[in-house]
């Protein structure tokens, strides 16, 4: 199901939190990043949390995953992912460094591939 701009536009006015709005608005302006766009402007109620475990099973070694919602600590990660979400735990973060995973958010990920390639989401 793909959004209208103009739907879009709609609910990005309804957020309150400032750094999903950027975000929102970052997805919006890229054609790239329609699909992650979509899920941001959803409730936040129906924003996922991904554990470790989920993250370990669904990805291979070196991939980029987009997480829209929160990566929380249950589990481990056993191989080197970047992993782009709105928020981590902080038992999470410290699960990560053995893997030496790169953390960052969305809107760095939106602003550094423009073109959103070779990256997977999660849902």
């Amino acid at each position: 199901m793909k959004f209208s701009q103009t739907k879009l536009k709609s609910r990005i006015a309804k957020k309150t939190n400032p750094v999903l709005v950027e975000t929102l608005q970052a997805a919006r302006k890229n054609s790239a990043w329609s699909e992650v766009a979509r899920l941001l402007a959803y409730p936040t109620r129906k924003y996922i949390s991904k554990n470790l475990f989920e993250i370990d099973k669904e990805t291979k070694a070196g991939d980029t995953v987009v997480i829209v919602g929160k990566v929380l600590s249950k589990g481990e990660l056993t191989k080197k992912v970047r992993i782009c979400s709105l928020s981590i735990s902080e038992k999470a973060k410290e699960k990560l460094k053995p893997t030496k995973s790169e953390i960052v958010s969305i809107l760095e990920e939106i602003n550094k591939n423009p073109k959103a390639e070779g990256i997977k989401v999660l849902r």
